[in-house]
């Protein structure tokens, strides 16, 4: 089987979910969530497969700094093109090439909010590439990937600001 790298039903029930709801948030909010999701749920991925390797975890750590306003964001993207830089190195780890691209892309959504997408598109299929293996059926792997958007979506709803007066102006081009 070809290796895919990331989920790729743009139309998807799960992926149009969490669609709907980023549409309804700012910016900030948006990079506080994906950024706190990758952290939680998908740097363990990496981990698992490169548990020596800190540019996933770097990219985070400058995200969140870049959001605490402690550095400006020619700063955090060195560490973001690091963690793109992970993913390209991976050889035979589907799991945690999708999980460094997940980072990268929910890192990168303080330069831009459309970028937080990534992380369902990469980061569900690194967790079901964790979960049933990169040889399992394409329906099975699709499956478990739209059990984790649920769960990101849920997520998103729970750190979600009701009526935001500034929500982001997401122009989709997938």
């Amino acid at each position: 089987m070809k290796n895919r790298k990331m989920l790729n039903d743009w139309n998807a029930f799960y992926i149009q979910d969490l669609v709907k709801q980023i549409e309804t948030q700012s910016k900030i909010t948006l990079a506080n969530w994906a950024i706190d999701y990758a952290k939680s749920r998908i740097l363990p991925i990496w981990d698992e497969y490169f548990p020596t390797d800190q540019r996933p975890a770097n990219a985070i750590s400058a995200a969140r700094d870049w959001l605490r306003g402690e550095i400006k964001f020619p700063q955090a993207k060195v560490s973001i093109l690091e963690c793109h830089d992970a993913a390209r190195s991976v050889v035979g780890s589907p799991a945690a090439e999708a999980a460094a691209r997940a980072i990268g892309q929910a890192a990168s959504t303080i330069h831009s909010a459309k970028h937080c997408i990534g992380l369902p598109l990469y980061g569900a299929l690194a967790v079901a590439y964790d979960a049933l293996g990169f040889n399992a059926e394409w329906a099975s792997l699709e499956q478990e990937a739209a059990k984790e958007c649920k769960k990101m979506l849920d997520k998103l709803i729970d750190v979600s600001v009701n009526g935001e007066s500034n929500p982001a102006k997401i122009v989709w081009h997938c």
